[in-house]
């Protein structure tokens, strides 16, 4: 795969030649009004060559440069610009706290790769991400006789459409999707993500490998040093900022994201000592446990403890770390989270989705 960012629809919007007048560019700039007001301008090889905004434009003229010169004459050199491969989320929240909001991306050789709206993202983490979506989903039957379980409907979308949505909220553009039963119903609906700007790649595997171990098939591929790996049918609203934050701090090989389970206990509780001796007394308690949500994320390097094209799950991943004394963390999901395993499950889904904005 390519190291690269999908091009989208603001190339095209935001992007002008060097040969193009000054006239030129105001009468774009005029149709973007207050939504944008900025231009890239690039060479006949696509290489930037700065920016250019109605200010700029307008600092010229009061210059006396005429209004049919070249943008070359007004244009900004030493504009913001990503590096590809590098669009670290330090830059891109210090852009956005200087109120701007669209950055173009280049290559090696300067040339304009994407431009991105800094403004779609709710915050931008440079990790990729994989979804796993090769199950049979047998309890949902006869809803998956046809149907892969992540193309299943919640509302007005895939169950697996509103995990990538929300992805992309947070700048995770490179996306793997590991599919096995009727995968390719879901090739057919995402395609290669360029509807959506993003890079959507397949996991095809001739078996199944467990949820770690069709990661592993894709290990060549990945261009972050950070994974996020997600079972594609749950419905969450899980903060990745915040859970990407939290593993980086800690510095853990791997983090574990997990939701609460109480349990009451309708009856007073004795805790006994040796030779039946009560140690204390509590009243109906509640005791509140952590379960594995289904959503990791691994530094690359964790992908050597996974076997080549064995089973293994994560669960099976995380007792190889611990074995040989890594560091794995836990993080609580605060928000809403949902494992849409069950019929009743997907009803419940149905009516919470109706109260609940997943893709914010």
């Amino acid at each position: 795969m390519q190291n690269i960012i999908s091009q989208n629809n603001y190339l095209k919007d935001h992007l002008i030649n060097c040969t193009a007048t000054i006239k030129e560019a105001l009468s774009i700039l005029d149709k973007q009004a207050l939504i944008a007001n900025v231009l890239f301008v690039a060479d006949d090889e696509g290489k930037l060559k700065g920016s250019l905004t109605d200010g700029d434009i307008r600092r010229g003229l009061l210059k006396g440069i005429e209004i049919s010169a070249s943008v070359v004459e007004v244009l900004k050199k030493d504009c913001r610009y990503l590096i590809q491969g590098n669009t670290g989320d330090k830059e891109i929240e210090i852009c956005k706290t200087q109120n701007i909001f669209f950055l173009p991306v280049v290559d090696g050789s300067m040339r304009i790769i994407s431009i991105l709206n800094l403004k779609e993202y709710k915050k931008y983490i440079a990790i990729n991400a994989v979804l796993m979506a090769g199950g049979r989903g047998k309890r949902l039957y006869p809803l998956t006789e046809e149907i892969p379980k992540p193309l299943l409907k919640i509302g007005d979308r895939p169950i697996l459409e509103h995990n990538i949505n929300r992805l992309r909220k947070y700048g995770i553009e490179n996306v793997f999707i590991s599919i096995n039963y009727l995968g390719e119903k879901i090739v057919e609906h995402f395609g290669d993500g360029s509807n959506k700007g993003m890079n959507i790649s397949y996991i095809q595997e001739s078996k199944p490998l467990g949820t770690a171990g069709s990661v592993k098939l894709a290990e060549n591929d990945f261009d972050k040093e950070i994974i996020l790996i997600m079972n594609s049918d749950l419905l969450t609203n899980i903060d990745f900022a915040e859970f990407y934050d939290a593993f980086i701090s800690s510095n853990a090989d791997m983090a574990v994201a997990t939701t609460s389970y109480h349990v009451d206990i309708p009856y007073a509780v004795l805790e006994v000592k040796e030779n039946n001796i009560v140690k204390s007394l509590k009243e109906k308690p509640r005791y509140t446990y952590y379960s594995n949500a289904g959503i990791y994320l691994i530094k690359k390097s964790v992908l050597s403890y996974i076997p080549h094209n064995e089973v293994f799950d994560s669960t099976d991943l995380m007792e190889a770390l611990i074995e040989n004394n890594k560091k794995i963390i836990t993080y609580p999901i605060l928000g809403y989270w949902l494992d849409i395993g069950r019929l009743d499950d997907f009803k419940k889904a149905q009516e919470d989705i109706k109260h609940l904005d997943i893709n914010i």
